[in-house]
């Protein structure tokens, strides 16, 4: 592997949790289809600007609204398009460790650098089925990165508690969605000695949590403002919090609705706002309201006109 797809020790760094393109076709589900090449040359794109890698089948990438066949196709198209030049964390979130397994030896077997696992979907499990599930993840091989999302699983994966799931081997990250910028310290501090890496999870406390240890930045908004995330987790890791900070400040208002229902549609309109492809969603998710289309762009819009005036 490159040099540079090592940047940031495991699977740190900044990995963007890819948005995916659809184009108009009866045939498919809700008459989308998969757009396999503009995702490809996304994926390209955001590598080429900065980032550290690519997070397909993930949440914001709308893993639940794929088929089987789509939601392979789409971390093949990753590896494929990526190469060595970034790495590929597949998210492998299932309702259960049979199917989170599974869908980790495919990601094996296409080549990914490691996985992205929720705890059991549309379950609130407790600990020992928790602790189950991720083990039976990590048995395939690939470096496992747990994610908390407490708010879309209703599980929370305590410091307390990922400190037991640390001891598990192949698991080397959690993303952290909890939005309690507290937890990095006290999760470094329970988890020392492990190597365990704390990633970021959302957009709009990354900075804080960067700042306070770290390593990595896995989330939506680098799908818009590849460079400038670069950029960010740059400053805030080498010690220069002050630019940082005078960097990230504009950008929050955006970085706000990566952490809100709408996250997905949001995000596609931020990529249309810089002249990307950001399109539709399949249902669940329907278009966002005139009042939040006009937030967002307003919010858009400030962040655009700072990193113009930066240049960046």
């Amino acid at each position: 592997m490159s040099e540079h797809a090592q940047t940031g020790r495991g699977l740190g760094g900044v990995v963007v949790a890819t948005a995916l393109p659809y184009r108009e076709d009866p045939s498919a589900p809700a008459g989308l289809a998969v757009d396999l090449d503009r995702y490809a040359e996304h994926c390209r794109w955001l590598v080429d600007n900065g980032c550290h890698g690519v997070g397909p089948n993930g949440s914001l990438g709308e893993y639940s609204s794929l088929t089987d066949a789509e939601r392979r196709a789409v971390a093949r198209t990753a590896v494929a398009a990526v190469g060595d030049a970034g790495k590929v964390v597949v998210g492998v979130h299932g309702v259960g460790s049979h199917q989170a397994r599974h869908w980790a030896e495919i990601a094996a077997e296409d080549g990914a650098d490691g996985v992205l696992c929720l705890p059991p979907t549309m379950y609130r499990a407790n600990k020992g089925e928790i602790l189950a599930h991720f083990m039976a993840v990590a048995s395939v091989g690939l470096p496992v990165m747990v994610y908390n999302n407490p708010i879309d699983t209703k599980v929370d994966l305590t410091p307390e508690l990922i400190a037991e799931i640390a001891q598990i081997d192949n698991v080397v990250a959690v993303k952290e969605f909890s939005g309690d910028v507290r937890r990095v310290l006290e999760i470094r501090e329970r988890t020392a000695g492990t190597g365990l890496d704390v990633i970021s999870g959302a957009d709009d406390v990354v900075l804080e949590s960067l700042l306070m240890g770290a390593t990595g930045w896995f989330a939506g908004f680098p799908n818009v403002f590849p460079a400038a995330s670069a950029r960010l987790f740059e400053l805030a890791t080498t010690g220069r919090a002050a630019e940082a900070r005078e960097l990230y400040e504009p950008l929050v208002a955006a970085f706000r609705w990566d952490s809100r229902t709408e996250f997905v549609q949001a995000i596609k309109l931020g990529m249309e706002q810089v002249g990307r492809y950001g399109g539709p969603c399949r249902p669940p998710r329907g278009p966002l309201t005139d009042a939040m289309r006009t937030q967002v762009e307003a919010d858009m819009a400030r962040a655009i006109a700072a990193l113009e005036r930066r240049d960046v």
